[in-house]
């Protein structure tokens, strides 16, 4: 999976009301960018960080570019747009790339379920030996000395979802958290107790209840920092549960 045209580099000058940020193009030219990360992006926006940004031709958008990637240190890169992961996950699975999730026919996006009126990410059907998989998928890119950790901020729509998920199990489908470790630095991926210890606590519930856990970090740069343009996750992150 890659990006559909190269990005544009720049350097961040703020991001503001949760949806804009204002960039600097190399050329010296300063453009408002649609920043589409409703978290804390915490970590993530570092002053005067390269950003790189992708630009759209639809004339109906009111902003043409959006923030895809942000350098969060040196050689260090993660991906802010979190309408990404889902499609991330779901080329990975189709793919055959997540060994957990193999053998599944069909896969649908966006289905409705739970008592709390929820929508599964993504619902794997037609397997010949398991169950359906409920899909639910979550965005790292929060980086503490090479460990990821989920949420960046307080989330009781995750917390939703983890009780949606738990629920699925006890109807005896399989439930799966998939973590896409959007950021080149993260080796590990915990719950984040320190922002969210509720949500830490029902993780580990759900883990107890038979939701399945699974992490896999995106190939987003070369060994220079630099992006490749691709988004595919290639590699399997351990999920650490212990407190």
């Amino acid at each position: 999976m890659k990006f559909p045209e190269p990005l544009i580099k720049g350097r961040l000058i703020r991001r503001y009301k949760r949806f804009l940020a204002d960039v600097r193009l190399p050329d010296g030219t300063e453009v408002t960018a649609h920043c589409p990360n409703t978290g804390s992006m915490l970590g993530c926006q570092p002053a005067d960080a390269r950003v790189w940004l992708s630009r759209s031709n639809n004339p109906a958008r009111k902003l043409a570019y959006t923030w895809e990637l942000v350098e969060t240190g040196p050689g260090l890169l993660a991906c802010v747009n979190t309408a990404r992961p889902n499609a991330q996950a779901r080329e990975a699975i189709e793919a055959g790339r997540i060994p957990e999730l193999r053998g599944y026919l069909h896969c649908r996006p966006e289905v409705k379920y739970g008592d709390e009126k929820s929508r599964i990410d993504l619902l794997l059907s037609r397997h010949d030996s398991e169950p359906d998989a409920w899909v639910e998928v979550k965005n790292v890119t929060l980086n503490e000395s090479g460990q990821g950790f989920f949420p960046d901020a307080v989330t009781t729509r995750g917390q939703k979802h983890l009780r949606e998920l738990m629920a699925q199990a006890a109807l005896g489908d399989r439930a799966v958290l998939f973590f896409v470790v959007n950021h080149t630095g993260i080796k590990t991926v915990r719950p984040a107790d320190h922002i969210d210890k509720l949500y830490g606590q029902l993780l580990r519930q759900a883990c107890n209840a038979g939701v399945e856990v699974v992490a896999y970090r995106a190939d987003l740069g070369n060994s220079d920092g630099n992006p490749t343009g691709a988004l595919a996750l290639t590699e399997r992150v351990p999920v650490i549960l212990e407190a």
